[in-house]
């Protein structure tokens, strides 16, 4: 197999991760493989981004984030 034909495995510095039972359900959000907290919404997200030096241009380019459980849309428990 050349490196070419190899499926491309992203490695974001942020994920966000499925949404978790609260009032109003969060999001645990990780950066550089570390908890930073919690995220209501993607304002939260991009809050969090900025926190640590990380533009994001496309929430929706998984070389950027890692949306686990959902899209950048699901913010409810289904």
């Amino acid at each position: 197999m050349t490196e070419q034909a190899a499926p491309h495995i992203s490695n974001p510095r942020i994920m966000v991760l499925r949404v978790q039972p609260g009032t109003p359900p969060f999001r645990i959000v990780e950066i550089d493989g570390e908890v930073i907290g919690e995220a209501k919404s993607v304002t939260d997200v991009l809050e969090a981004a900025a926190a640590f030096g990380i533009t994001v241009h496309d929430l929706d380019d998984p070389d950027v984030v890692r949306w686990v459980g959902g899209d950048k849309f699901t913010w409810k428990l289904h």
